[in-house]
C-alpha cells in the first residue's frame, strides 16, 4: 500500500530558487487575496510559499494526475491552513476549471471571501508548447482583476541572445527534447502578455540566469 511519501516527487531545482523567489513574491504580490500557481509541478514550492505569504491563500494545480498526487502528499506532511488541494488545470484550455460555472464546491465557497487576485508560473513556458504560454496569457487577462499580478520565472532570451552560455545549452537540450519547447524570447512574451491587457511591470535578476518577470493587469 502507497505511503503519502511514496507518491512525492522532487526537483532539486526547488531548494535551490525557493528563498530568491520568495523575496520577490513578497514584494509583488497583493497583500491579501488566493494566489493560483499555474503548472505547480511537484508540489514542493506550494508548501514552501503558502505558510510564508500569509494570510494570503495558495491555490495549485496541474494538469498531470501523477504531479497532482504528488502535491496532495507534500500538503498532508507539511499542513497549512492557507494552502488549498490541487486542480486539474492546464493553462490551454479555452476555460479554466477556476472559472465562472466550473468551479468545485468547496472552492466557490472559499473565493467568495478569497478572491484570485494573482497568478505565479515558475519554470513553465520553456518546457511546454508556445500554446501554454499563450493559455498562460488568455486565461490571466480572464480572470486576474484590475491590478491583479502575473508573476512568471524561468530563463529567457533577451534581444534574440541568451543571457549566459548554460542557458544556450540548455536550449539545445530542451529542443533536442521536444522541438516545441525552448527558452522564450522575453519580447515574445511581453507581446503575448499585452494582448490580454496584462502591462509588462518589472524584471528582476535571479540566481542561475534565471529571471522574474512581473506583469499587472492593467487599471
Amino acid at each position: 500500500m502507497n505511503t503519502p511519501q511514496d507518491m512525492q516527487q522532487y526537483a532539486p531545482a526547488t531548494q535551490r530558487n525557493r528563498e530568491s523567489i520568495l523575496e520577490v513574491l513578497l514584494q509583488v504580490l497583493p497583500k491579501s487575496g488566493t494566489i493560483l500557481e499555474i503548472a505547480s509541478g511537484t508540489g514542493e514550492h506550494a508548501i514552501f510559499f503558502a505558510p510564508r505569504l500569509s494570510p494570503r491563500k495558495w491555490l495549485p494545480s496541474d494538469p498531470n494526475p501523477q504531479l497532482r498526487a504528488s502535491i496532495t502528499a507534500w500538503a498532508k506532511q507539511f499542513p497549512c491552513d492557507h494552502l488549498y488541494p490541487p486542480l486539474e488545470l492546464d493553462a490551454r484550455q479555452p476555460v479554466w476549471a477556476v472559472e465562472e460555472n466550473r468551479l468545485p464546491e468547496w472552492l466557490s465557497e472559499a473565493l467568495k471571501d478569497s478572491l484570485i487576485v494573482a497568478i505565479v508560473n515558475i519554470n513553465m513556458i520553456h518546457i511546454s508548447p508556445w500554446s501554454a504560454c499563450l493559455g498562460l496569457m488568455a486565461g490571466a487577462g480572464r480572470i486576474l482583476p484590475s491590478g491583479g499580478i502575473l508573476y512568471l520565472y524561468g530563463p529567457f532570451k533577451q534581444s534574440g541572445k541568451h543571457t549566459a552560455p548554460s542557458n544556450a545549452a540548455f536550449d539545445e537540450y530542451l529542443r533536442a527534447q521536444n522541438s516545441e519547447w525552448g527558452v522564450r524570447e522575453l519580447e515574445d512574451v511581453v507581446a503575448a502578455a499585452s494582448i490580454h491587457n496584462l502591462r509588462f511591470k518589472e524584471i528582476y535578476q535571479m540566481p542561475a540566469n534565471n529571471l522574474s518577470v512581473v506583469f499587472e493587469v492593467q487599471q
